[in-house]
């Protein structure tokens, strides 16, 4: 039964692709996640992607978890890193900037065109196609790269407070600046730069 399957493997508000479900025939599948929906048990976010009906502790209807989401279609896992998060996001998650972006914007394999918008339940999230193929190995990396081309526009600390924030995100990360070396050539001059003011120029050489 396929509704017991989703009960039993998935919590409220994360997303259910109907590619992972497991069944040989997708069509039936089509037709039983039709019916859940009819139902009123499972809420259809658009075709292929579905979601448990749950209300909040507020007694609101539940929604879909973002997050969730962009991890499951655009990130990929553990054990298949697929994408990254980036831009303003970036920045404000390690504490560059207080501010907070107005959309999601992630890098990602699953990206068919350089830059592309997507609307869901009233989220926009801006996907970009990566400079390489994003792998377990170069994902930190390339995220680093990313944050270097983006940090003198979106950074709110400077001089010594901006490289040693930079040297605690390096730490975090665990970055590997051989493989930083290796993607360098693929970004712009001014990445380079921004490595160099951030103080970091000790780390490449």
């Amino acid at each position: 039964m396929v509704y017991d399957y989703i009960i039993k493997n998935y919590k409220n508000g994360e997303p259910i692709f109907l590619s992972e479900l497991p069944g040989d025939s997708k069509d039936y599948l089509r037709q039983e996640m039709k019916k859940l929906v009819d139902e009123g048990k499972l809420e259809r976010l658009y075709n292929g992607v579905y979601f448990l009906t749950y209300v909040t502790i507020l007694g609101t209807k539940g929604k879909v978890s973002i997050d969730k989401y962009i991890e499951k279609r655009y990130l990929g896992s553990e054990a298949k890193v697929t994408g990254y998060i980036t831009g303003l996001q970036l920045a404000n998650r390690y504490g560059f900037t207080t501010q907070n972006p107005s959309c999601y914007e992630v890098c990602s394999n699953e990206a068919s065109t350089k830059q592309r918008k997507q609307e869901i339940d009233g989220n926009t999230i801006v996907v970009y196609k990566p400079v390489a193929e994003v792998t377990s190995e170069n994902k930190s990396a390339l995220q680093f790269l990313d944050l270097m081309s983006l940090i003198d526009r979106y950074s709110e600390v400077s001089g010594q407070e901006l490289t040693s924030k930079l040297k605690d995100y390096v730490n975090l990360v665990r970055l590997d600046f051989s493989v930083v070396k290796d993607y360098l050539p693929l970004y712009p001059d001014k990445v380079y730069r921004n490595i160099y003011e951030g103080g970091l120029m000790g780390e490449l050489v």
